[in-house]
């Protein structure tokens, strides 16, 4: 059994302003996301059309999408009623309180604004940043860990972490949120677009990804404590919120494969990427 180290959840201190690791976290994961979004559309592997300040837009529309998202989904899914007594509760951000499928939700609505704004299809942004938002979610769910929050179960499991000494061991959640959601998903949409993929599929992908791990984990992961579970002594919110994204990820990829023949557009054959090789290049 491990013990949690004590950390405080102030990362340090720039003049009277108080850096949160929380914070931090989410400004690693949109800088880390940027970097490699840049590196592919600069990589010679692929033939890109997207151009620097194009990325840069992106970032910053994908951050708002996220932060108001995130936010207010958290309070409409998991603190509405407290909200209604409070509605300034939506402002205390300092206190913690996001969801992600608050934020997937903002970000795709700002995705559909930027489509319009720099005329791109919704799904060629949404197939472009797929591979990078998993940087995003591990790094916030390390957050998560160093504010000590969002436990699992209790377990007799080696890899247990107990949340303060003499409490007992739990399942460290967070942690395999940051590997599934983050490392692991990241790495399957790496690998899956460095090959031309059919239009929708990447994001099919995604989803399918996220929700199979997350709905997983909830298994051994706790519920908020004021919603508790919502059925069968299993059933819990995030899984609610998770299994449309699973049933969505597996039609976006039929769509784009074509095994829908009456729903598939003509335009799922378009490509997201278009991987060149060197072989076939004219002298």
């Amino acid at each position: 059994m491990f013990v949690m180290p004590s950390i405080d959840p102030i990362a340090f201190h720039v003049g009277p302003l108080a850096v949160r690791w929380y914070g931090l976290m989410y400004g690693i994961g949109f800088l880390g996301a940027y970097l490699l979004l840049q590196f592919r559309i600069r990589s010679p592997l692929y033939t890109s059309t997207w151009k620097n300040y194009e990325v840069e837009d992106l970032i910053v529309y994908g951050a708002i999408g996220v932060l108001l998202g995130g936010r207010i989904g958290y309070i409409i899914f998991y603190d509405f009623f407290n909200f209604l007594k409070e509605p300034l509760r939506l402002f205390r951000v300092w206190e913690g309180g996001m969801s992600f499928h608050g934020g997937l939700l903002g970000v795709l609505l700002a995705m559909i604004f930027f489509a319009r704004k720099f005329n791109k299809k919704f799904f060629e942004v949404t197939d472009f940043i797929s591979p990078f938002v998993p940087i995003g979610l591990g790094t916030g769910r390390l957050g998560n860990f160093i504010n000590s929050e969002l436990w699992g179960k209790v377990t007799d499991l080696p890899w247990g972490i107990a949340s303060t000494s003499g409490a007992l061991p739990r399942h460290p959640t967070q942690l395999y949120e940051c590997f599934l959601e983050g490392a692991i998903l990241f790495l399957i949409l790496w690998v899956y677009t460095r090959k031309e993929r059919p239009r929708m599929a990447p994001s099919g992908l995604f989803l399918l990804g996220y929700g199979v791990f997350r709905f997983g984990v909830e298994f051994v992961r706790l519920p908020d404590p004021h919603i508790g579970y919502l059925a069968w002594g299993w059933l819990t919110l995030g899984q609610v919120l998770t299994a449309p994204m699973i049933m969505i990820g597996l039609l976006l990829i039929a769509l784009a494969y074509g095994t829908v023949p009456y729903l598939t557009s003509t335009r799922s054959n378009e490509r997201c990427f278009k991987v060149q090789s060197n072989r076939h290049k004219n002298p």
